[in-house]
């Protein structure tokens, strides 16, 4: 079988109506002392910068921005947030970020905001060879795990918000578990953003080797009510190994002054297992790549997905489970619920190549839509390539059932109380998938602030 890497839309075109941002060549520390970083680690930034300078930013005529217009976002006002220093002490973060969400403890934590970066891991855990880190400590320290992964999973020049993250993250995380160990406790992240006018750009980079095993939670968060835009823009790599298993919940929960934009995707090789969790809450304007790359066979992944809007936001998610190779398996469902004069996009595609056979690829798309001035575009996809496979989707929108409410009422429920309920009904199926009850009561907690 020859194996045949699609990307079914394009996602970088190198036209644009807006000007660009104002960041030089001078603000990528690894091109600027040549003497600290690898010979990888200076070739990736320098392709970063090159993808940079060749590609602008999406406009209506790319299809996979089609249904999201940045009209009002100005590159030219945002700036780069000062080199974060390493904190013995965690400021400024509210605390129930900080506690576990699928444990009663952490094997390990890593927090960065404008007060520095914070991060702590067992002694047990580093003894095993597990590696913890920020991006900037991954740079000089562990140049060799770099090399596995960094630009391996996702190329900057894929688009240019992958361009300007490959560039310029300074926040980020580096994970690495050796062939053979089995992390009990979760690791945690959280990227605390904030500052009118700044730009944040983040590179997760997650590597878990042959027979071994993860679960991992990372979040990005904001000061609720801050005033002026502020650019989020993160890649996410991810490797699964041979005969592995990795859950990965990640939280988006930014203020709704955020211009919000990643390339995400997970390799999964033989027999490797993934449960991916996503839940996006936060943010103006959101638009994400998802990829999940089952490239080994009998490898499989779940993706489980939960958003809701209100206001005037924006959500834009663009799914894609490429089936590589021979009996792999994929199953994502997403449910978000809208009010207001919000908006949700989905875009889902199974690609199966060719020789891909004994595929079973599952997508679904629900939406609940809580106002008449609310919209959710949900378009699913297939293309299949193989012969013998099974690959099915769908997607649907409807308001609330009124049948519903009526019953509730009369048995003497206020209406507030059971819209809330049918609304926390609808999301069961996806509550039903997560396995940590602290993340439950995030997303749940999440329903009731929206409700009301």
């Amino acid at each position: 079988m020859t194996e045949r890497r699609v990307i079914t839309r394009s996602r970088a075109v190198k036209r644009s109506e807006v000007g660009d941002f104002a960041f030089s060549l001078m603000d990528i520390p690894a091109l600027n002392d040549q003497t600290r970083y690898s010979k990888y680690v200076k070739e990736y930034y320098q392709d970063a910068w090159n993808s940079n300078q060749a590609l602008k930013l999406p406009g209506a005529e790319d299809e996979a921005c089609r249904r999201t217009n940045l009209r009002g976002f100005n590159p030219a006002k945002f700036h780069l947030p000062e080199e974060l220093r390493i904190s013995d002490s965690v400021k400024g973060v509210p605390s129930n970020l900080l506690h576990p969400m699928v444990d009663d403890n952490h094997a390990g934590q890593i927090i960065l905001s404008s007060s520095g970066v914070y991060q702590e891991i067992e002694r047990d855990s580093v003894d095993k060879g597990i590696i913890f880190t920020d991006l900037t400590t991954s740079w000089t320290k562990y140049p060799d795990v770099l090399e596995k992964i960094l630009g391996k999973i996702i190329r900057p020049d894929e688009g240019k918000f992958a361009a300007l993250a490959g560039s310029f993250a300074r926040n980020g995380v580096l994970v690495y578990i050796p062939p053979g160990v089995h992390l009990e406790k979760p690791l945690q992240s959280i990227f605390w953003l904030e500052g009118n006018g700044l730009a944040h750009f983040d590179h997760i980079l997650v590597y878990v080797d042959d027979n071994a095993s993860l679960t991992y939670v990372h979040e990005i968060s904001s000061p609720a009510g801050s005033e002026g835009e502020i650019l989020r823009s993160g890649i996410v790599e991810v490797f699964v190994g041979q005969n592995s298993n990795l859950k990965f919940v990640e939280l988006q929960t930014l203020g709704t002054n955020f211009w919000n934009f990643s390339h995400e995707r997970v390799k999964v090789e033989r027999d490797g297992h993934l449960d991916w969790i996503f839940g996006a809450i936060g943010s103006k304007l959101t638009k994400s790549f998802m990829d999940l790359d089952l490239a080994g066979e009998g490898a499989n992944g779940r993706l489980s997905g939960f958003y809701f809007t209100d206001g005037a936001q924006h959500l834009d998610h663009d799914t894609q489970q490429n089936h590589l190779a021979l009996n792999t398996t994929s199953d994502l469902l997403f449910k978000g619920a809208l009010k207001d004069q919000s908006r949700s996009v989905w875009q889902g595609m199974i690609y199966v190549a060719p020789g891909a056979q004994k595929t079973d690829g599952y997508q679904a798309n629900r939406n609940l839509i809580l106002s008449s001035k609310a919209r959710a575009d949900s378009i699913p996809g297939l293309e299949i390539l193989a012969d013998d496979v099974r690959c099915t989707h769908g997607a649907t929108a409807g308001k609330i059932d009124q049948e519903q409410i009526f019953y509730l009422l009369s048995r003497g429920i206020p209406y507030e109380i059971a819209e809330m309920l049918v609304v926390e009904g609808f999301f069961e199926d996806v509550m039903q998938r997560i396995p940590f009850d602290g993340i439950k009561g995030r997303l749940k907690d999440a329903i009731i602030e929206k409700m009301r």
